[in-house]
């Protein structure tokens, strides 16, 4: 019985395709530490307003934020493979990455694709455009392998940038949504599905392991589990309806005193940002609470009082998950501490690598159902 035991391990540990993936600094780090980051929000909102307002077929993704993205991991794409990096993001489900005829600066400083230099390759006249909450692209529809780790995606559709805005200081090439096929472009398969459908995954199932302290030790798992990233057990979250990964918030509180989302409200999971967002007026709220200050476009406290300042606590499914200061303070230097929280113009929250650092999430579409632990 024991062998079979062990056997049985065995193979479910070769069933789990594990990719590590690198922490970096966001854009709005790297624009902030330029002391550009107020000139670029400035510019990029008029910029943006207005491509929006002269374009009614523009796809739109209002919560997905450039300049938040954090974890980023590496694959392939077409025969011979050339390698991108891309942020894994559960809040949308396209996958794109530069042309090498994209004509915009932001593409000059990133890995481009071109699709005359694959034998796999499909090239479509499809148009692709998507606006940002912090940029724009539009290009043109493929179609080519695409490989993550060991698995591969054969004729899987994708986006060739063709012009950029916004992502000059993108430490990424492209982004890889792992969302549900309503927020992919019409007649596209987002490619977790594609996997899903080919029998490539022996569970439709992902999780993320989001490591606390260092750039290195993050992973993304495909298709199951591996325990040792967690403790305890997982706690089941049903989603909100099967078109994201959107959750029901109990309510959050401070100090045992609801602060917001006093009849329920819904929360985004989601590894493409690196804050906690929220509705701005509670948000507010929240910054008065832990005494922060404005300081241009962010919230500044005083850093000898972290240790002072008490947890937020958001439950969900009738469980507390506490973020401490120390989590959603950022440190930048002895001097200088910022809020990680961001106030937007939304009724929902978005759960972000602050929280998904302290809890692992697996994300199961067998089951439209999310589950968090937490983290080792």
């Amino acid at each position: 019985m024991k062998w079979l035991v062990l056997l049985g391990l065995v193979a479910l540990s070769e069933c789990i395709v594990i990719m590590p993936l690198t922490k970096t600094k966001t854009m709005r780090e790297i624009l902030r530490e330029r002391n550009l980051l107020n000139n670029f929000l400035e510019e990029q909102a008029y910029r943006l307003s207005d491509d929006s307002a002269s374009d009614p077929k523009l796809s739109t993704h209002p919560l997905r934020n450039a300049l938040d993205m954090a974890y980023v991991g590496n694959i392939t794409i077409g025969t011979p493979p050339k390698e991108f990096r891309v942020v894994f993001d559960t809040g949308s489900s396209d996958l794109w990455v530069p042309s090498i005829k994209c004509i915009s600066p932001a593409c000059h400083t990133h890995i481009t694709f071109d699709h005359h230099k694959s034998s796999t390759s499909r090239l479509t006249n499809r148009p692709f455009r998507i606006l940002y909450g912090s940029g724009l692209m539009t290009g043109v529809l493929v179609y080519d392998t695409v490989r993550i780790g060991n698995l591969v995606s054969t004729d899987q559709p994708f986006g060739l940038s063709l012009q950029e805005f916004g992502f000059d200081n993108a430490p990424f090439d492209g982004i890889l949504g792992l969302s549900y096929p309503s927020l992919a472009i019409p007649g596209t398969i987002p490619i977790f599905d594609k996997l899903k459908q080919e029998g490539s995954i022996s569970e439709p199932v992902f999780a993320f392991y989001l490591s606390t302290h260092k750039e290195n030790g993050s992973v993304l798992m495909f298709g199951g589990v591996d325990h040792s990233y967690y403790k305890g057990k997982l706690n089941w979250i049903p989603v909100s309806q099967t078109k994201s990964w959107l959750i029901t918030v109990d309510r959050v509180s401070m100090n045992g005193t609801v602060i917001g989302c006093e009849h329920g409200c819904e929360a985004l999971v989601d590894t493409g940002t690196s804050l906690i967002n929220g509705p701005a007026k509670l948000v507010t709220n929240i910054q008065r609470l832990i005494h922060a200050t404005p300081y241009g476009s962010e919230y500044v406290v005083s850093c000898p009082v972290i240790s002072t300042l008490p947890p937020v606590i958001f439950t969900i499914n009738g469980i507390d998950y506490s973020v401490p200061a120390e989590a959603y303070i950022h440190k930048v230097s002895n001097n200088l501490c910022l809020s990680s929280f961001y106030g937007v113009d939304t009724s929902k929250w978005i759960l972000g690598d602050v929280f998904l650092r302290l809890y692992f999430s697996v994300y199961d579409r067998g089951n439209d159902r999310i589950g968090l632990a937490p983290a080792v």
